[in-house]
């Protein structure tokens, strides 16, 4: 091609991608879109002009030992490459690259390396672990995932509600109802339940007095004071990294709006300094963003008596404005992920707005990466307060239904299958969207063995592993490619072949739901080519063919799960 166009080899790397498998049709394997190597690049070239110019250039072109058969179609010049080229480069490369298969690809070859911050999951000390921290989560740690596959560094951070008047309350409802051996044990739920306990007193004006007492001594670090909140806050922690655990999920930094108390202060200066920082009539501290400086928009930074909001996230620019220039001035990264429900689009639009009116550059590599709303999620309890709520939810739901089949008995550790494929079940029906879809949540869809489930992708991932250990588990590498020209060997080799491009698409829009759906083929594929290749009863040379064959279908598949948050099983 850079011999018949003139252009040089690396300008065509994008124009050409691999062609998706067809179920009704036989399909080429690499396509050329002619509109995206026009040297005039006009976006008002005609489709048959397109259509003609293919032609044109697929005569040009000849067929040689790599290339067997060249067409044209609507605007694109098809390749079928040599078939037994085909399975040889394409196993021998998923085979050595193994974990990095896709992601050393050419494609990745022009993006530099970066520093990133992600800022995910985030709850509330003391308040529910509601859907949206669980979506935050999982999201998060994808783009984490991804990010660091792809050679990049990342700091995950995990930003706690640790601080505001409802921690007067807390002190205040520790003193009266509160348990220091439950604190230990089960910090999380004892805290709720004290915070709900002593909800129901606050309306009481001597419980108001005495929380704003314990706050005000906690803001004056009171030793007594902050040792009981740093218990509240320590044992949480521990509580969440163990929960955490069980979701697969790390992070590297427990950072929180405690931090930012004294910074938020010296930001409201700098804005002052700035003369950003105006007053209203109520005496709040606000900044104007509108373009005319009309405040027909604006954001409320300041308490009318001095003090910096922190109720919320939505209403407390300011304690977040310290977060992120004490993050970039203390990590120096290249970009700066939020990972949040879209509810929250807004205060991160003032949030930047301010930062950049400040004179931080730094801030169009901010990024807020919103979501939807999940509806419907429910444990048979009830709704859903704990993440370990839905956790034990999924793996007793997903017991029961290993239980109801005949396979599960030869099962080492079924309460750990049962979470693993429970989670992968929870992780895919979320990720099937757009990210910032809401959706509606139903158990009986999520954990569903047949059809577009995590539980389908685990399901094959299992048989495929069990496929290899029945026949010997060695790395194959001398194999006779000659076996592999049936058609549902070809669909498989030629969907392997897109998987770099799934990647990519994925790291450009950081949606998980481009992954999700190349592994969901390739599971079906799989599936297919199980039942029609057998290895079992074949000649010798068939059976290390097709058995290579598999091998490299699940190694792509265990890689993309491991990207999505899902630990693959090989038991089920």
């Amino acid at each position: 091609l850079s011999k018949v166009l003139d252009l040089p080899p690396e300008n065509l790397i994008k124009s050409i991608s691999a062609v998706p498998v067809s179920k009704k049709r036989r399909v080429a394997d690499f396509q050329l879109s002619i509109a995206s190597v026009r040297e005039d690049n006009s976006s008002d070239c005609l489709a048959p002009d397109l259509h003609l110019q293919a032609q044109k250039l697929a005569e040009g072109l000849k067929c040689d030992a790599v290339v067997s058969e060249i067409s044209a179609g609507p605007g694109t010049v098809n390749f079928t490459i040599n078939r037994e080229l085909l399975a040889k480069t394409v196993l021998r490369q998923v085979l050595k690259d193994g974990s990095e298969y896709g992601v050393k690809s050419e494609l990745f070859s022009t993006v530099p390396k970066q520093k990133a911050v992600i800022e995910f999951s985030s709850p509330n000390i003391a308040k529910k672990f509601h859907i949206g921290h669980l979506r935050s989560t999982i999201v998060g740690n994808f783009i984490a995932n991804l990010k660091v596959a792809l050679g990049h560094e990342v700091i995950r951070m995990n930003y706690l509600g640790d601080w505001g008047m409802q921690f007067g309350l807390l002190g205040v409802g520790f003193q009266l109802f509160g348990n220091k051996e439950k604190l230990k044990t089960s910090p999380l739920q004892h805290l709720f339940e004290v915070y709900v306990q002593i909800n129901k007193a606050a309306e009481d004006e001597n419980t108001k007095k005495l929380a704003k007492d314990f706050f005000r001594k906690l803001e004056e670090h009171d030793e007594q004071t902050l040792s009981l909140w740093k218990q509240f806050r320590d044992f949480s922690i521990d509580e969440y990294i163990r929960i955490y655990k069980r979701l697969g999920v790390h992070f590297d930094e427990y950072s929180g709006e405690s931090f930012y108390q004294e910074k938020s202060k010296e930001v409201l200066k700098m804005l002052e300094n700035k003369g950003l920082l105006q007053k209203t009539i109520k005496g709040t501290g606000i900044v104007d963003l509108s373009e005319k400086k009309d405040l027909s928009s604006f954001s409320t930074v300041m308490r009318s008596d001095g003090t910096s909001l922190y109720i919320t996230r939505q209403v407390s620019p300011s304690v977040d404005l310290a977060a992120a220039i004490d993050r970039m001035n203390k990590h120096n990264c290249d970009t700066m992920i939020y990972v949040t429900d879209k509810s929250q689009s807004n205060h991160f639009q003032q949030l930047f707005q301010i930062l950049k009116l400040m004179g931080y550059d730094w801030v169009e590599r901010c990024q807020h990466v919103s979501f939807g709303l999940v509806q419907g999620m429910k444990t048979r309890r009830g709704e859903v307060i704990f993440l370990e709520d839905v956790l034990n939810e999924v793996r007793s739901r997903m017991l029961e239904n290993m239980a109801s089949t005949k396979t599960t008995k030869e099962i080492e550790d079924p309460m750990e299958t049962a979470e693993k494929v429970g989670l992968a079940a929870l992780i895919i029906q979320d990720f099937q969207g757009l990210l910032s879809s809401d959706y509606q949540f139903s158990w009986d869809r999520a954990l569903q063995s047949r059809g577009d489930t995590g539980v389908f992708l685990q399901y094959t991932h299992a048989r495929l592993h069990s496929l290899e250990q029945m026949h010997g588990n060695e790395q194959l590498t001398d194999i006779n490619v000659v076996c592999l020209q049936e058609p549902d060997a070809i669909s498989v080799l030629q969907h392997l072949l897109r998987y770099d491009e799934v990647l990519y698409r994925s790291s450009q829009d950081l949606q998980p739901k481009h992954i999700v759906s190349y592994l969901l083929t390739l599971s079906h594929l799989a599936a297919v080519a199980h039942k029609t290749l057998p290895v079992k009863g074949s000649a010798p040379e068939l059976a290390q063919a097709r058995l290579c064959l598999f091998q490299a279908a699940r190694s792509v598949l265990a890689n993309g799960m491991k990207l999505l948050g899902i630990t693959p099983v090989t038991q089920m």
